[in-house]
């Protein structure tokens, strides 16, 4: 495994940490000898993650929260502040991908599916400019997914959020860049993780993914969180409003 010595030490807010890809990530991290705080709405997981890291010597903590709630995801940035100092490092992962029958889709729903999986992003971000422009630096990045890029039916507003998801990137890194902050958007594939395997995988989408793919074989959450710590490194210091895809060649 890689090291990347700038990352020690530095606080990692990830949304969404306590299982999949999540969860990943904030194994990455502490692997990297950061300090990492989640926000969750599952709260089981995410304490059970965190006591784990805790016992390793890791700095963790665990703020749970409804992001979808604005005002609640703001006090729980503020908590994790309070408690730890400055965010330098933003991980914007939480999503939800449930299936959706567009014919069955009301405004309700269609609200709440842009609501986690793009409206906190933006929210996030704004919640730590003031820790990263004060820093003269900072790194934010965004989680898409190329089911947009395929033309994945049966989650129109899943879709249409990720797809969003680089537009706010993009537009970030613009408005950011002049306070040495980057901002990227990382587009994971058919990653094999816990829920997808118990939700959705059945052999003809093994095969329809196995087809698509240059690489043949299940893509592991770990994959994804490895090039993220990258991006959040020194390494990766000219990276800005991009989007870089990690789906083991599907598109």
């Amino acid at each position: 495994m890689a090291l990347y010595p700038d990352l020690q030490g530095q606080l990692v807010l990830v949304t969404g940490g306590g299982s999949g890809i999540g969860e990943a990530i904030v194994r990455q991290f502490a692997a990297q000898r950061s300090r990492v705080a989640l926000i969750d709405i599952a709260e089981e997981p995410a304490r059970a993650l965190v006591r784990e890291l805790q016992a390793s010597g890791v700095t963790a903590h665990f703020e749970a929260c409804d992001l979808t709630h604005i005002a609640a995801l703001r006090g729980a940035i503020g908590a994790i502040r309070e408690r730890l100092g400055p965010i330098q490092v933003l991980v914007n992962n939480a999503a939800n991908d449930e299936r959706h029958a567009t014919e069955e889709v009301t405004e309700a729903i269609w609200d709440e599916r842009i609501a986690v999986n793009l409206k906190h992003q933006f929210f996030c971000a704004q919640a730590v400019l003031s820790d990263m422009k004060a820093a003269g630096r900072g790194v934010i990045i965004n989680l898409g997914s190329i089911s947009w890029m395929t033309g994945t039916g049966g989650m129109a507003g899943y879709t249409a959020s990720k797809s969003g998801v680089l537009g706010l990137t993009r537009s970030l890194a613009r408005d950011f860049g002049g306070y040495g902050i980057r901002v990227n958007a990382v587009a994971p594939g058919w990653i094999f993780t816990p829920r997808q395997l118990e939700r959705w995988l059945t052999p003809e989408v093994e095969e329809q993914v196995m087809g698509a793919q240059c690489l043949k074989r299940r893509l592991q959450a770990g994959e994804v969180a490895k090039f993220i710590v990258f991006l959040a490194s020194e390494e990766a210091s000219a990276c800005t409003g991009q989007q870089y895809v990690v789906d083991g060649g599907w598109t």
